[in-house]
């Protein structure tokens, strides 16, 4: 029986048409790879490849050389299929081999060893020769990925074992020499800052150590300020003012704390009031007591005037550690400090209000009471 025609137009053409509009590619450019392939978007790395036949070449999708016309562009579901085109790899972005980014992390985790294993502080010619790169580009790929320079990281690695080598029970001497320090003068020169006191009263647990403190009420629940000789080391928010006293215990466990007299209670009568308005501002010396990292985090929080959040990307950028957003994350839920180191002002990136050491309703009172507070200002 005949294949009856349309119009002209019979059934047997109608199939032999699909069959080739099904077997035809569709332009690159109406595939979404190709829009993660313009943004060079690293997370599609080893997801898929593609080539470009004017240059002969095939790359991962984060590429960062010239973009291609996409007439030329082949996608690749496979590193197979774009090696099967007899093009050669790319050399900026190695697409057979691991990413820049994993390559970059190897490197510094390898120089993380190399500082951490070496009698003194290498120099960081020694560590940019060690890892065969140039020492401002080996500088600017460490300071990106650990948040803190070659120095600062040596420094805190030796601060640490300072620490760990006087809680062992080690004298004095032998933990700066241990640590790598060559001359106890150049220890002695940091020692402070570094342990948050002097060296035998650290040995000793602290012990000794006069820490005053007081509790007070606030409309966001109890607050405990407290002071060491060099000044004001915590503010503690809570409900329950005996476990805010059992929290500064734990923080200074060998310490004496003494209670504070009607002059400290003055003190902490500061505090509330700027819990209440924080537009008074709040000019107390504080003990800042942390790594280097953490010290660098909380004094850009306090740069963030009130009424006012940055989210936790903005803050490792301002820091010069723009992938180091988690360990931001974990600087603010260190902060000892309520209120006087304003870590409620940073909130996730999508505008959600995260994690708050003191409770998420309290961040959000905080930041309402602020914002409130700027718009009664601005209408003086």
């Amino acid at each position: 029986m005949a294949t009856p025609a349309l119009g002209g137009f019979n059934a047997a053409m109608f199939i032999t048409l699909q069959r080739d509009l099904k077997s035809t590619p569709l332009p690159v450019t109406d595939d979404p790879r190709w829009t993660r392939i313009v943004a060079r978007d690293k997370s599609a790395d080893g997801q898929f490849w593609y080539s470009v036949a004017t240059t002969g070449v095939y790359c991962r999708p984060s590429c960062p050389s010239r973009r291609a016309n996409p007439g030329n562009v082949q996608l690749h579901d496979t590193l197979a299929q774009a090696k099967a085109t007899g093009f050669r790899a790319c050399l900026r972005c190695n697409p057979d081999g691991p990413s820049p980014e994993a390559g970059n992390a190897a490197m510094v985790a390898k120089a993380c060893r190399f500082i951490e294993q070496s009698e003194e502080e290498p120099s960081l010619a020694e560590l940019a020769a060690a890892a065969s790169r140039s020492a401002g580009y080996f500088h600017r790929v460490f300071k990106a990925i650990t948040g803190l320079t070659p120095k600062d990281y040596a420094a805190a690695h030796r601060a640490a074992r300072v620490r760990q080598g006087l809680e062992d029970g080690a004298s004095v001497t032998v933990a700066i020499y241990d640590a790598g320090f060559n001359s106890s003068g150049r220890f002695y020169e940091k020692s402070t800052g570094m342990l948050g006191m002097t060296p035998t009263r650290y040995r000793a647990g602290g012990a000794h150590e006069d820490i005053r403190f007081a509790v007070g009420e606030t409309s966001l629940g109890a607050i405990l300020v407290a002071s060491s000789r060099k000044g004001v080391a915590s503010i503690l928010l809570g409900d329950d003012p005996d476990a805010l006293v059992r929290d500064l215990q734990d923080r200074f466990p060998k310490a004496r704390l003494i209670g504070g007299d009607r002059d400290y209670e003055a003190q902490v009568a500061r505090v509330v009031g700027f819990v209440e308005a924080p537009r008074l501002g709040l000019d107390l010396p504080l003990d800042v007591r942390g790594t280097a990292f953490q010290q660098r985090v909380w004094q850009a929080l306090r740069d963030i005037p009130a009424g006012s959040t940055v989210s936790y990307a903005e803050i490792a950028g301002r820091i010069g550690a723009p992938r180091a957003t988690r360990a931001i994350a974990a600087a603010c839920a260190a902060n000892a400090h309520a209120v006087a180191i304003p870590c409620h002002r940073v909130i996730r990136k999508d505008g959600a209000l995260s994690g708050y050491a003191w409770g998420a309703e309290r961040k959000r009172a905080l930041l309402d009471r602020e914002a409130v507070s700027g718009d009664r200002s601005s209408r003086v």
